[in-house]
């Protein structure tokens, strides 16, 4: 199972062609926290068109949650991170331990924050 970020997502929607191969694999899905992301930024500007795909996009692609398991895993992977002196953004640990919690394969995004996150997590990170 492949994860995608929010950053493979958006640039789904912007056309970016390296991002259609990989949203179009049949074993991916996303996270309620890229949800929250995604449908943050369409409020804030009032994209009606960007929500319409948005929301269609999301009804169509499995949306893993966060629960009291990915809770407890992204805060050990929080942990483990300051105990080596890395601070990342906390939203990508959450969906780190969101796809550590799944069984997730990999995490594909443009955010390098996920390269620090897999030296403590084992993930297979592709950032394009």
């Amino acid at each position: 199972m492949i994860v995608l970020d929010t950053s493979v997502l958006i640039d789904y929607f912007k056309g970016r062609n390296k991002s259609f191969d990989i949203v179009e694999n049949s074993d991916v899905v996303t996270t309620v926290i890229t949800y929250h992301e995604i449908l943050s930024g369409i409020k804030h500007k009032k994209a009606k068109k960007e929500e319409i795909f948005y929301r269609r996009f999301f009804s169509d692609i499995k949306v893993l949650d966060f629960d009291m398991k990915a809770s407890e895993e992204s805060s050990e992977i929080m942990a483990r991170l300051l105990n080596i002196g890395k601070i990342v953004n906390t939203l990508d640990v959450l969906i780190a331990g969101i796809a550590v919690t799944n069984g997730a394969d990999k995490i594909v995004s443009r955010d390098k924050d996920f390269l620090e996150i897999s030296k403590v997590t084992g993930l297979d990170i592709e950032v394009y």
